[in-house]
C-alpha cells in the first residue's frame, strides 16, 4: 500500500514540476482532465466509499462524510479562500499562498487515508481509489505550485509546498492504520472529502466554460468508473 502512497505523493510533484520547468498547459485540456477526474471522483463516493460507511457505520458515518465535507470547506474555503485548480496567473501575496497550502493539507492528508481504508475493504475498491485520487493530483500539484510562483516565491519553495501535500497523502496512509479512530471513520472521512473535492472544487473549475467537450469529459469519468469497476470485480 506504502507504493501507492509513493505514486500519489509524485503525482502532485510531477504537476509542480511542470509549472516550475515552464511547461506550457493547455487550458482546454487542463480543463478535460478536471471534468473526466471529477466524474471517476464523485463516482466512487456515491457507489463504493458512502455505501460501505454507511454499511459499516450507519447514521454516524453519515454525520462523519457531512463533517469531512464541511471541514474541507472551512480550510479551503476560509483559509485558504483564494485557491483553485488550474494555473495561477496572477500576482497574489505571500500570505495567500501559505494559507492555500494549509487549506489543502486536510484534503490531501484525508485522499490517503481514502486510499488505506479503500484497500481495507478490499484490493479492488482500493485501486479505484487510488485511480480517483491520482486523478486530481497532477492539477493539484499544478495550482500549488503555479500559487506560490504568483507569490513571489522560488522554484525550490514551489517544490517544496507541492512536496508537502504529498507527505500529507503519505502520512494520511500510514495513520490510518495507526489510529483507531481513521480505521473505523476513514471511509466515511473519505466519502464526504471526495464528494467536495469533485463537487465543489472540480465541477465548478469548468461547468462555466462552453462547448461539449468538458460535459462528455465528465461524463466518461463516470463512465470509465464503471468499466474500471467491472474490470475490477469490485
Amino acid at each position: 500500500m506504502l507504493g501507492y502512497a509513493v505514486a500519489a505523493a509524485g503525482a502532485n510533484l510531477l504537476g509542480a514540476a511542470a509549472v516550475v520547468g515552464r511547461a506550457r498547459w493547455s487550458v482546454r485540456a487542463l480543463d478535460a482532465m478536471l471534468a473526466f477526474a471529477a466524474g471517476f471522483m464523485i463516482a466512487v463516493a456515491m457507489i463504493d466509499l458512502l455505501p460501505d460507511a454507511l454499511a459499516r457505520g450507519g447514521s454516524n458515518a453519515a454525520v462523519i462524510a457531512l463533517m469531512g465535507y464541511l471541514a474541507v470547506h472551512l480550510t479551503q474555503h476560509v483559509i485558504g479562500a483564494h485557491f483553485h485548480f488550474g494555473e495561477e496567473t496572477h500576482h497574489v501575496s505571500e500570505a495567500v499562498s501559505v494559507a492555500a497550502l494549509v487549506g489543502l493539507l486536510l484534503h490531501t492528508f484525508v485522499d490517503g487515508v481514502a486510499v488505506a481504508s479503500g484497500f481495507g475493504v478490499g484490493n479492488a475498491v482500493g485501486a479505484l481509489v487510488f485511480v480517483a485520487v491520482l486523478l486530481h493530483k497532477v492539477p493539484e500539484g499544478l495550482a500549488i505550485s503555479s500559487l506560490f510562483l504568483a507569490a513571489g516565491h522560488g522554484r525550490q519553495r514551489a517544490l517544496m509546498a507541492a512536496g508537502a501535500l504529498g507527505l500529507a497523502t503519505f502520512a494520511g496512509v500510514v495513520l490510518t492504520e495507526q489510529i483507531a479512530g481513521l480505521r473505523d471513520h476513514g471511509l466515511a472521512l473519505a466519502a464526504g472529502v471526495t464528494l467536495y473535492v469533485g463537487m465543489s472544487n472540480l465541477v465548478p473549475e469548468f461547468r462555466a466554460r462552453g462547448g461539449w467537450h468538458l460535459p462528455l469529459a465528465f461524463v466518461g469519468g463516470t463512465a470509465t468508473y464503471f468499466v474500471a469497476r467491472l474490470v475490477a470485480g469490485a
